[in-house]
C-alpha cells in the first residue's frame, strides 16, 4: 500500500510575491502614473515658449496618464483596466459633469441669496478654454491616482469601509500645502473625497467621479472666479465671495465652506447607499 506525502502549497517567487503586496502595488502605480505625467510635462516647459503652451500640453497629459495607467494594470496585474473601459464612458463623464454641476450651482445658489456671493462683472468667454484642459487634466489624474488605484488596490486588501476610511484621510492631506487650508477645508476635502469614491462604486468605472471632479472644479475657477482650493482663479464672471468664513470658504475658497460640506455630504451618503444595492458584491472585509 503506498501513501502519499501531504500536499504542500507551491511558493511563488520572491519577486511575484512581492508585486502581489497591496502598498508595493500602490507605490509602482504612483511612480508609474506620476512620473508619465511630470517628465513630459517638464520637457515641454523647458522646449516651447509660454505662448505655444495652451491647451494641448494638458491634453497631452490626459492621454499619457490614461495610457500609463492601462500600462501598469496590464503588465503588473497582468488583466484589462475595466475601471477605464470605453463602455458607457461618455454617458458617465457626462452624468457625471451634471452632478457635479448640480451640486455647485446649489451651494453658490445659497451663498447667493444669502449674500454672501456677488457678481460684479463679467470676463470675455474666453477665459474658459484653457481651464477646460487644466481641469480635465486635474480630474483625470487625482481620480486615477486616488480611486483607481488607492482605493481600489486598498479595497482589495482590506475592504472597502477601511479603503474609505483611509481614502478620506489621504485626499486631503494631499491638499494640505495649499493656501488658506483648514480644519473645515480638511472636512470638505475628506467628504469629496468619499463621494468621489462612491460615484466610482456605482459603476466600478472612473467616467462618473472624473465628471463630477472636472465639473465642480470648472465651474468654481473658470465660471465664477472663485478661489479654488487656495488657487486664485480668473473666470467668465468677475466675482466676489463675503461674510463670515465658516460660510464663504475664506481664503480656500469654497471648498472650506461649511455650505459646501453639508451638500456634499448628503450625496455623499445617497451614492454610498445607492452603491451598496447597485452592487451587492461591495464588501466590508478584505477579498481573498
Amino acid at each position: 500500500m503506498s501513501t502519499s506525502l501531504p500536499h504542500q502549497p507551491t511558493k511563488l517567487p520572491r519577486s511575484v510575491a512581492l508585486l502581489n503586496n497591496s502598498f508595493v502595488r500602490i507605490v509602482i502605480a504612483t511612480l508609474i502614473l506620476s512620473l508619465s505625467v511630470a517628465i513630459p510635462f517638464i520637457l515641454i516647459q523647458h522646449t516651447f515658449d509660454k505662448s505655444v503652451r495652451q491647451v494641448w500640453p494638458q491634453l497631452l497629459c490626459v492621454g499619457l496618464s490614461i495610457a500609463a495607467y492601462l500600462f501598469y494594470v496590464r503588465k503588473i496585474e497582468k488583466r484589462k483596466a475595466s475601471e477605464l473601459s470605453s463602455k458607457g464612458a461618455v454617458r458617465e463623464y457626462c452624468i457625471g459633469m451634471a452632478i457635479g454641476t448640480a451640486i455647485f450651482l446649489m451651494v453658490i445658489g445659497v451663498m447667493w441669496i444669502s449674500g454672501v456671493f456677488h457678481i460684479l462683472g463679467v470676463n470675455s468667454w474666453t477665459v474658459l478654454i484653457a481651464p477646460i484642459a487644466e481641469f480635465l487634466l486635474v480630474a483625470c489624474f487625482e481620480e486615477i491616482l486616488f480611486r483607481g488605484i488607492i482605493f481600489r488596490i486598498v479595497e482589495k486588501s482590506l475592504g472597502t469601509s477601511k479603503s474609505l476610511l483611509i481614502s478620506a484621510a489621504l485626499f486631503p492631506l494631499a491638499h494640505m500645502p495649499n493656501a488658506g487650508f483648514s480644519w473645515l477645508a480638511f472636512a470638505v476635502t475628506a467628504a469629496a473625497g468619499l463621494m468621489f469614491c462612491a460615484a466610482y462604486m456605482q459603476t466600478r468605472r472612473l467616467w462618473l467621479p472624473i465628471g463630477i471632479h472636472f465639473a465642480w472644479n470648472f465651474m468654481s475657477d473658470a465660471v465664477f472666479s472663485l478661489t479654488t482650493s487656495g488657487n486664485q482663479a480668473k473666470g467668465l464672471l468677475q466675482a466676489q465671495l463675503t461674510g463670515p468664513t465658516w460660510l464663504s470658504g475664506g481664503t480656500y475658497g469654497i471648498e472650506a465652506s461649511l455650505l459646501s460640506l453639508l451638500v456634499i455630504a448628503i450625496l455623499t451618503i445617497y451614492l454610498l447607499r445607492r452603491a451598496s444595492t447597485v452592487n451587492p458584491s461591495i464588501s466590508t472585509q478584505a477579498t481573498s
